[in-house]
């Protein structure tokens, strides 16, 4: 079996599923201080969508724990081909969010100008939170790729 950086069971492993959920719980902590966020369908979405990422990755972090104080090794396929099947639905949950808010926000912001003509749309906390979302699906990407080849060689 192959032994790669973020591999389950492993204090990368670890790392890399504290990340996820740290950005993933930023992301949602800084769209819902911004006032008027649930007027938009795109940034409820990221919300939820972030919000299953963050139970995901805690619930995984939690497995790597376990499994760094006990000993155990995670890579056996059936539980290698249950993290891959959720690193790619978050994933892909993940990236789909981050886009249709980024696509909203640049329609607001470039294309009609309501961060300059109605200065009560907090645009930067919306911008920043989207920001945060893209690492959180970065670091996703990250894990699903690890688990696509550790699959491969399991």
């Amino acid at each position: 079996m192959k032994d790669l950086v973020g591999s389950p069971g492993t204090v990368s492993g670890l790392l890399l599923r504290i990340g996820q959920c740290l950005f993933a719980a930023a992301s949602i902590g800084v769209m819902v201080t911004a006032t008027g966020f649930s007027n938009y369908t795109a940034f409820c979405y990221l919300i939820a969508s972030m919000g299953l990422q963050v139970l995901w990755s805690f619930g995984l972090a939690c497995l790597d724990i376990y499994a760094l104080r006990t000993k155990k090794d995670l890579q056996n396929p059936v539980l290698v081909s249950l993290f891959v099947v959720g690193d790619w639905v978050t994933a892909t949950l993940s990236l789909a969010a981050a886009c249709s808010s980024a696509g909203v926000m640049v329609l607001y912001a470039k294309d009609l100008d309501f961060c300059r003509v109605k200065l009560q749309i907090p645009c930067g906390r919306f911008q920043l939170s989207i920001a945060v979302a893209f690492i959180t699906w970065f670091l996703v990407a990250i894990s699903s790729h690890v688990m696509f080849w550790i699959l491969a060689s399991v």
